[in-house]
């Protein structure tokens, strides 16, 4: 297997085979890119290429928006996937999208970038994805069993897609509350903005946390079965978590890290509870997985299911690449 490609907004080059590329912090350490060659000959896509593009965070406009222009005027470059950046990057290079899907418009956040008939599009994957993923350990059960809590460190574009999809009126059961923290002001009130906007089943409150012993106090406010969500990049973009190691967990509470890979210490932490707690703890693998094929289908015009055999033997493969 050759080594994987990873660019630089200076260091763009044209692509020589049809191109996805994955903008983020670290890519070269992302499990994907041992999965995408497995995916692309499961799928059919021939010798499509993935090549990851680092950025750091909260990159200048001018970055973004020179990977922008270079996607969506570059032949053979079909379209990428955007993890940690997806507000920056939108913020920064909007006008240059000649359409955008009505929850990217929503949520003012892109994780997913396409062409269609010459068109660059803008898609915010994210409440599919990361709703898909949270159906799978978080049943209408236990939300019923324990009206919890649920809160959610981080106000990037993955919580504002958790707290929408959590709240939809649709839903067959909700938390009681869905609290999301943050350790800046803006990030609070842009996500409160978009969840007003979308008309909320559950109610939304937002917490100012600078520090992360706030945060400890939070999590030991809330009632038995609550979700707490660690949606900051902390463990994975950047190394820690976002509570102290004196955290104590609710009984009963489920724990999500929305990274897989890292030192996740916030799972640590979870783990570090006293077993009579009996605290579930949850990977970011699954919503890994439901991210990337929502993308890839998009970017490369294919169907992906979110089930089914299909869906099993693509998670069989990334798992293999797993050692």
């Amino acid at each position: 297997m050759s080594t994987p490609v990873t660019l630089t907004a200076d260091t763009l080059t044209p692509a020589t085979a049809p191109t996805m590329y994955f903008i983020g912090v670290t890519t070269g350490s992302s499990s994907i890119r041992q999965v995408f060659p497995l995916w692309a000959a499961e799928l059919g896509l021939g010798d499509a290429e993935l090549v990851g593009i680092d950025l750091p965070l909260h990159a200048p406009a001018e970055q973004y928006r020179r990977v922008v222009e270079f996607i969506k005027n570059d032949p053979l470059s079909r379209g990428a996937l955007v993890t940690t950046h997806k507000l920056d990057l939108f913020a920064a290079a909007r006008d240059l999208f000649d359409e955008e899907d009505p929850l990217a418009t929503l949520m003012n956040e892109i994780s997913s970038i396409s062409k269609r008939d010459g068109r660059l599009i803008a898609h915010a994957k994210d409440p599919i994805s990361s709703g898909l993923a949270l159906d799978a350990f978080l049943s209408p059960a236990h939300l019923t069993r324990y009206n919890p809590d649920v809160f959610v460190i981080g106000a990037g574009g993955s919580a504002i897609a958790i707290s929408w999809y959590l709240s939809r009126a649709e839903r067959a059961a909700h938390p009681r509350e869905i609290i999301v923290a943050n350790r800046s002001q803006q990030r609070l009130d842009d996500l409160a903005e978009v969840l007003v906007e979308s008309a909320p089943r559950v109610p939304v409150s937002v917490r100012l946390t600078p520090q992360p012993e706030l945060s400890d106090a939070i999590v030991a406010e809330l009632p038995a079965g609550s979700v707490i969500i660690n949606a900051t990049g902390l463990g994975k973009d950047a190394p820690g978590s976002p509570l102290t190691d004196a955290v104590v967990f609710p009984t009963d509470a489920i724990v999500w890290d929305l990274n897989y890979r890292g030192n996740l210490v916030f799972l640590d932490q979870a783990r570090a509870q006293d077993p009579a707690r009996n605290v579930t703890v949850v990977d970011g693998w699954v919503y890994f997985l439901h991210g990337w094929t929502q993308v890839i289908a998009e970017v490369f015009d294919v169907a992906i299911p979110t089930s089914g055999p299909s869906f099993d033997e693509l998670s069989r493969l990334a798992a293999s690449t797993k050692g």
